[in-house]
């Protein structure tokens, strides 16, 4: 029988009973998926040989995420030739351009890339962007029309991290949540109608993360820790002590029945109580060896293991997959050379995962508490950063150079 936060874990991830966008169950309208935990209803079977392409088309640079609205697909990335990044909407099918609207922006270049990381959220007819410099704009999903435009880390008085600002705006309570890291202003609420700020939160930097829903709460993790913040204008309901010796917190919490799994590059990974009361946030386990870069960990469908890509940033780089048991933090398996950097994992409606690496390979497997248990793969694209997106069985990725859409074998 199932304990009760079980039941509601299995309640919420069956119905969708998070907020944040407005959607079908087929669409993909921010990060992470309908749920912003790495997860799709639908059910891929086993293919034979390689999946071949529907349609490319060539885009900008940078590692936003596609995301999927009534079968037009959006895809944030900088304007090449320009201080300025592009927002395109295609058809989902064949992949023609319906519009694309580009927005400057202050100047922003890195080693790794000049465009943004953040993925777009789509609410209610709007689509928001968070910009690799700190702007946010809100757009009509229809004609790509601007409705408004702020640099937050101008208003703010924030200071941009070196990779670029890079967190995925959520919707919360009627409301846009953003990390920006100003003075007072580690965490800032805006008016969806004109984003104007709401309210403003928590003295500390931001990092790479993005925030996420849980119950009555938003986890975020800043650069001094997890946060948990209420709806009352942004009031901390708690905290766990989390710091990256090099400031480099990218992966979002992830909510299991048992606890909130969070980790970082160079602080391993850590399980904290999630039940409200004396003990809230307070540390369940730690485990050094389990050190994820910027790939967030997905909970398998019982909540009993987690599957995550570990690595490391010094040379030479490696990720490995690992199965983790839950409730005492043992890995169970583990997988070498299952991407360079990164890997994103995708669960599944049956179960099964998928797992696209960043050297553009996708392979099924089963949950297996023994084993790494491959069912199909492929080679989908180039190298890749980004997460991808799955609607009505079409997965949308991008890779360096290109946007493609994939036709999944699906039920």
């Amino acid at each position: 029988m199932k304990s009760l936060p079980e039941v509601w874990f299995v309640l919420f991830a069956a119905f969708g009973f998070f907020e944040g966008s407005s959607c079908r169950g087929s669409d993909w309208p921010g990060w992470l998926g309908p749920n912003r935990d790495n997860s799709s209803n639908e059910i891929v079977v086993p293919w034979k040989g390689d999946l071949r392409p529907l349609w490319n088309a060539e885009v900008g640079e940078g590692h936003s995420s596609p995301v999927v609205n009534q079968g037009k697909v959006f895809l944030h990335f900088k304007t090449p030739g320009k201080e300025a990044e592009t927002l395109l909407c295609l058809s989902i099918q064949d992949g023609k351009k319906i519009w694309e609207t580009s927005l400057d922006r202050p100047p922003f270049s890195n080693t790794f890339g000049n465009g943004p990381r953040s993925t777009p959220i789509i609410h209610q007819g709007n689509i928001i962007t968070h910009g690799a410099s700190g702007q946010v704009a809100c757009l009509s999903i229809s004609d790509g029309k601007v409705i408004w435009k702020r640099d937050l880390l101008k208003d703010m008085e924030g200071k941009n991290l070196y990779f670029g600002a890079s967190a995925s705006p959520l919707i919360w309570g009627g409301q846009l949540l953003i990390p920006v890291g100003g003075k007072d202003a580690g965490i800032v609420a805006l008016k969806l109608s004109d984003g104007s700020t709401a309210w403003k939160s928590l003295d500390d930097r931001a990092t790479y993360s993005s925030p996420v829903i849980m119950g009555k709460n938003v986890l975020f993790l800043s650069q001094k820790g997890l946060q948990a913040v209420g709806p009352n204008q942004g009031d901390i309901q708690g905290h766990f002590p989390l710091v990256d010796k090099l400031n480099e917190s990218a992966t979002t919490p992830v909510v299991t029945p048992h606890g909130i799994f969070v980790s970082s590059v160079t602080y391993g990974g850590a399980f904290v109580n999630r039940e409200e009361g004396p003990d809230f946030l307070k540390p369940i386990w730690k485990n050094t060896s389990l050190s994820c870069y910027f790939s967030t960990p997905v909970v398998s469908s019982s909540g009993d293991e987690i599957y995550m890509v570990t690595g490391s940033i010094f040379p030479p780089p490696s990720s490995t997959l690992k199965c983790v048991d839950t409730k005492t933090g043992k890995i169970l398996w583990s997988r070498p050379k299952s991407g360079k950097y990164h890997a994103a994992l995708l669960r599944l409606g049956d179960g099964n995962m998928l797992l696209v690496d960043d050297f553009g390979k996708v392979r099924l497997f089963r949950p297996n508490r023994e084993k790494f248990d491959e069912l199909a793969s492929s080679q989908l694209c180039g190298a890749t950063w980004a997460h991808p997106a799955l609607a009505d069985g079409i997965l949308v990725i991008r890779d360096e150079k290109e946007l493609l859409a994939v036709k999944l074998p699906v039920k």
